[in-house]
């Protein structure tokens, strides 16, 4: 079974947060004071970590949300052209 690409970068991006999170939490002990800080410093190494290393996921949730809105907006203009043809000539 293939995951979605969404729900896969979804994933991995949380877990590029709370992974350095856990690990400030529990070996750095001035962080389990100052919890904002810690929260700070997770969502700055999870977004580097993001820009460097899930590329590929990204451009594959991409690819498949643009995929999907495409079709879509075909569809609706097949809609569209259907309505003009019905629609009478004055």
């Amino acid at each position: 079974m293939k995951l979605p690409p969404l729900l896969v970068y979804t994933v991995l991006r949380l877990l590029a947060f709370a992974v350095p999170l856990a690990i400030m939490w529990l070996f750095f002990p001035i962080f389990r004071e100052y919890w904002w800080l810690a929260a700070l410093f997770a969502a700055l190494i999870g977004m580097s970590i993001s820009l460097l290393f899930l590329r590929a996921p990204l451009s594959q949730a991409s690819r498949e949300i643009y995929e999907k809105r495409s079709a879509s907006s075909r569809t609706s203009e097949a809609d569209e052209d259907v309505e003009d043809q019905a629609s009478p000539n004055d």
